[in-house]
């Protein structure tokens, strides 16, 4: 690697000139095509109306862990009362 001791690949000052001049070139461009502002207006509108329903979550409903989870996001770390 070149620049500095970080060999971190993202960071730019290890990166050869002419590859970092192409990415500046590029602007604010998008390094990908994916993702929700790819979609199309009534894709997106279709999502956006289900408010977070389309999303399992991480936990089953109704499970043990879900109601521990519960228990614990309610309850404040290090306060001074």
């Amino acid at each position: 690697m070149t620049g500095t001791n970080n060999e971190n690949p993202g960071n730019f000052a290890n990166r050869p000139k002419e590859e970092v001049q192409e990415i500046a070139r590029k602007g604010g461009q998008a390094s990908h095509s994916g993702g929700f502002a790819s979609m199309d207006s009534d894709k997106q509108r279709d999502i956006a109306s289900k408010g977070g329903q389309a999303s399992g979550g991480s936990f089953e409903p109704g499970s043990e862990r879900a109601r521990e989870a519960g228990r614990k996001g309610g309850s404040a770390t290090g306060s001074a009362e």
